[in-house]
């Protein structure tokens, strides 16, 4: 199999955490290990199967852990690798930048900003 490359930090962190579901599990995942069905009720709208799917992926990236307690009836508990955390702890800002524009992303309005507009450097 052939080692993919990437331009850039950005590419291969979205390579990880790509699609609507993957960012919404570890963030629920990242103060604790949760059951399946806590997670299921923590990501409002995923369904069963979009859950195991994502969870299998994310275990094969070695972001989440499964403990299957092999208890009756079944326990299994979801969660975080060493290097899950450190991804959830790049995510902080993100949530923080969301929190503090949630308003204005949920009005889809545009507000006229204080500032000029800056180019970021790649």
């Amino acid at each position: 199999m052939k080692k993919k490359t990437y331009n850039c930090g950005l590419e291969a962190a979205l390579e990880v955490i790509g699609g609507k579901w993957k960012v919404l599990i570890l963030w629920a995942l990242h103060g604790e290990a949760r059951r399946f069905g806590e997670l299921r009720r923590t990501v409002p709208g995923i369904s069963e199967k979009m859950l195991i799917q994502n969870l299998k992926e994310m275990e094969a990236d070695g972001i989440v852990t499964r403990h299957d307690f092999k208890e009756i009836p079944p326990r299994v508990e979801y969660g975080l690798t060493l290097f899950g955390i450190s991804l959830s702890a790049a995510l902080t800002p993100l949530c923080e930048w969301g929190q503090l524009h949630m308003v204005r992303i949920g009005a889809g309005k545009e507000e006229e900003d204080d500032v000029e507009p800056r180019r970021m450097k790649a």
